[in-house]
């Protein structure tokens, strides 16, 4: 009787220790159900080949192609004594050269005669400026009935191509798929039978064989269908379930008291607010009222008045008798949003002190780098309540911080902060304090997240008045070096006009560098990276002696003592410095009117997200900015492709769009960004909405009723398997 594995029976025993190695190390399945759920990427047609014409995008990327030989020729070099098999293979729409050298040319020159079909899989490089892959690894498609192997194995239509890697391809993976098979029958369905049948979806069993071993595109179909429910509802319910807990949790209702200090700031504001801020404003203060945690994500463009939303919030806190704290991610960003709120404020950020206003509280400044004296007091305020309002860095996690009555805790930049961080900052409170987060560009995680509906979502994207337009150019550095000449050109026109500038590097320069990041400029120089990235401390030498010669250049990055930084933008912001040469340690909430232009050198380099970001530190002002993407990639790149659509809109939530679609949307429940261990295999969040909107209902209606899901046991061990410890407490966390 054939050996049936159990699910999650450990792969050594199916597939020998040797591939149970590979599989765990390079793909991350260990159990037979891991594998089932390793799904095709794509499925070779036996009367179609594929597509080589797209390989150009997959440069020094594993890929399989399915392709016909045109032709093939052993040549000599040195003098005879080395040999080199050159082999042309086609597909109808293009061309890829194969070459095998030395002692293993004799076997493919005998194999691999014109007019042979067979998959090819190897890393794509390129020689000569021609893509080609060297040495791979092929598998004859013969359909001669002698070759009772090659017949047998692909003796289907559709041939399923399996994300591989060096070790294991494609078709050796099809082997390991066809020995954990039998388990299938196994296999618990976690969709109740009544959505199952009311959505027309086949059994699980099925979805599994069809995908693996399709018969026709038909069966694809129903397959993806099915198993990208499975994704949704799992999760979708994983969610509802948070959701329905933190319903449950106790908060402090916070409710502003009328003629009280969030009145009075209203009063003395020179500007009206938008009619998004007060909207946003309206449904923060709903929240704020509530007896249970608000949980709120305010997605907001850049320049878009998210801090005035954010102190607003905080007023009314501090109204209500609580405090509150803001979070941001560094100290740059944490002393600029504390000199612009208590400037905001005047007065009433001077509760308790003479000239302050009695209706005022005291805003305090937390950061690591603070001199004891100045550390001790802004303690002392927080435990005795007599500051409202903290605004700090990660120094506001540590246990010798003690709040009086913690009611808001306002995170600026989501993304950079771990879970844990806001965790620990939320557990300060006597109940659970209310939390918003706030972002500018919506990364990948982000959105997936609002895609799914984990945190309610306010949505900030009308500019206050005042705010000039943006406009944004590529500027091909290798193609058209007078580009850059005349980019140099337009910072000095802006400065002799009275404005100013950043210039912004992804590196900060050799001088003081780590033996580690020296390691990784030496590895991305081997790997064919053409030089390491450019650096602040290089450019900022080369623009003073250079094109921008006679203007005051200074310089700013991370490693910077805090007191010269803050120095540095002090004196930027007065006027005194004309251009900054930085890295992104201005990408966030750093605000000088005055700047017009800015530069990004090797732009390519950031994230469509992080440009977005970057750009919106210049038109803050009533001038219009001007952003300039400096790349030196070849102009049909995917780089430049991505530097094209920033520079394209100034749609932050289109620009998001693009970002996920091009890095998939990561771990959604864990806390990677990367997209490499995602809990999404078949789903993909920007073109399956839909599903997922259907999904997050179903999901709601079922949490209602079974909070504990009871009566689906199926769909409790589908949770159990999508939520290890690691991401249990991630989504307890919030």
């Amino acid at each position: 009787m054939e050996h049936v594995p159990a699910l999650d029976e450990d792969l050594k025993k199916t597939l020998g220790p040797a591939t149970a190695k590979v599989l765990a190390e390079q793909l991350g399945l260990h159990t037979a159900l891991d594998l089932l759920h390793h799904y095709p990427r794509r499925y070779a047609e036996r009367g179609e080949l594929t597509p080589l014409t797209e390989l150009a995008d997959q440069l020094d990327e594993h890929v399989t192609v399915v392709a016909q030989v045109a032709d093939a020729r052993i040549l000599t070099f040195n003098g005879g004594r080395g040999k080199r098999l050159e082999v042309t293979i086609t597909d109808g729409s293009g061309r890829l050269q194969l070459v095998f050298f030395g002692a293993g040319v004799h076997k493919p020159h005998k194999d691999l005669l014109p007019g042979t079909r067979a998959m090819f899989a190897g890393k794509v490089g390129m020689f000569n400026r021609k893509l080609q892959l060297a040495h791979p690894a092929y598998e004859l498609l013969s359909a001669d009935a002698s070759d009772e192997d090659a017949a047998g194995a692909f003796a289907s239509r559709l041939i399923p191509i399996y994300p591989a890697c060096a070790k294991l391809e494609s078709w050796k993976i099809t082997k390991c798929v066809d020995a954990v098979l039998p388990a299938v029958r196994e296999t618990v369905d976690p969709l109740p039978a009544a959505l199952r049948e009311g959505r027309a979806l086949v059994p699980l069993t099925e979805a599994l064989l069809k995908i693996h071993r399709p018969a026709t595109k038909a069966d694809i179909e129903d397959a993806r269908r099915r198993l990208k429910w499975d994704e949704a509802f799992v999760l979708q319910v994983a969610l509802a379930r948070r959701r329905h807990a933190d319903s449950q949790l106790p908060a402090v209702p916070r409710r502003p008291t009328p003629g009280g200090l969030l009145d009075s700031f209203d009063a003395k504001l020179p500007f009206t607010l938008t009619d998004g801020q007060l909207k946003v404003s309206a449904e923060i203060f709903d929240d704020l009222a509530t007896s249970h945690p608000m949980h709120r994500l305010l997605q907001g463009e850049v320049g878009s008045g998210k801090t005035m939303v954010a102190l607003r919030a905080m007023l009314a806190v501090v109204d209500s008798g609580g405090q509150a704290a803001m979070l941001a991610p560094t100290e740059v960003l944490a002393q600029q949003h504390h000199r612009s709120i208590t400037e905001m404020m005047g007065e009433l950020a001077e509760g308790g002190m003479l000239g302050g206003s009695d209706r005022g509280t005291k805003v305090v400044l937390l950061t690591g780098s603070m001199g004891m004296p100045a550390r001790r007091r802004a303690l002392l305020d927080l435990v005795t309540g007599e500051a409202g309002i903290v605004i700090g860095t990660h120094a506001l996690i540590e246990d010798k911080v003690q709040f009086h009555d913690l009611g808001l805790v306002v995170v600026d930049e989501q993304h950079r902060f771990g879970v844990e961080q806001r965790d620990a900052l939320r557990s300060k409170g006597k109940q659970p304090p209310h939390l918003l987060v706030m972002t500018a560009t919506p990364i990948p995680r982000t959105v997936a997240m609002t895609v799914f509906g984990d945190l309610e979502t306010s949505v900030l994207d009308q500019l206050p008045a005042g705010r000039s337009p943006i406009v944004t150019h590529v500027v091909p550095a290798q193609d058209k070096p007078h580009f850059l000449a005349r980019a140099w050109e337009r910072v000095r026109e802006e400065v002799e006009n009275g404005h100013q500038a950043y210039v912004v590097c992804p590196r900060i320069g050799d001088d003081d560098e780590t033996a580690g990041s020296k390691k990784k400029k030496a590895a991305a120089e081997a790997d064919g990276d053409k030089r390491p990235p450019l650096a602040v401390l290089e450019i900022a030498e080369q623009l003073a002696r250079g094109p921008l010669a006679g203007i005051r250049v200074e310089v700013l990055h991370g490693r910077m003592d805090p007191a010269d930084k803050d120095d540095v933008m002090r004196r930027f912001a007065a006027g005194e410095v004309k251009v900054l040469v930085a890295t992104t340690v201005i990408e966030v909430g750093v605000n000088v009117p005055n700047s017009t232009v800015m530069v990004i050198m090797d732009a390519d380099r950031f994230g469509v997200s992080q440009l977005h970001q970057l750009r919106g530190r210049v038109g803050r002002g009533t001038a219009p900015g001007l952003c300039l993407l400096v790349s030196e990639m070849h102009e049909a790149s995917p780089a430049r492709a991505r530097l094209a659509a920033v520079a394209a809109t100034l749609d932050g939530f289109e620009l998001s769009r693009i970002d996920l679609e091009q890095r998939r949307e990561g771990d959604v429940l864990g806390q990677a960004q990367s997209g490499v261990r995602s809990s999404l295999r078949m789903l993909a969040v920007i073109e399956d909405e839909e599903v997922i909107a259907e999904a997050r209902e179903e999901a709601t209606r079922v949490v209602a009723e079974d909070p504990g899901l009871q009566g689906l046991p199926g769909l409790r061990t589908a949770l159990d398997a999508l939520l290890d410890t690691e991401r249990e407490q991630y989504l307890e966390k919030g």
